[in-house]
């Protein structure tokens, strides 16, 4: 998979901004810094997909599909760091 076009990390960045900003959220980066965090976040799954395809059982890594690893990483992640939002994206998890 190829990182995002521009118009998507744009996206995400304002995306992201208008989060923050709604939840009274301080975020010390300036809107240079976080567009520059975005790009290099998404560089990162980029550079690190067959890593983490790698790590999954053989079974997972056969069977499912780009888009459901995908999910199954944001999950983890949004577990870890923001359950309510999880629960938001995915009503099924209690």
């Amino acid at each position: 998979m190829a990182v995002l076009p521009a118009a998507d990390r744009l996206r995400i960045w304002r995306g992201l901004s208008r989060w923050w900003s709604n939840l009274r959220e301080p975020c010390a980066l300036n809107k240079a810094d976080l567009q520059a965090a975005v790009t290099a976040s998404d560089a990162w799954v980029d550079s690190n997909s067959a890593s983490f395809n790698s790590a999954l059982p053989v079974a997972a890594r056969n069977n499912l599909t780009a888009s459901q690893k995908s999910l199954l990483l944001v999950a983890v992640i949004l577990m870890r760091h923001n359950v309510e939002l999880l629960k938001r994206i995915f009503p099924e998890v209690e």
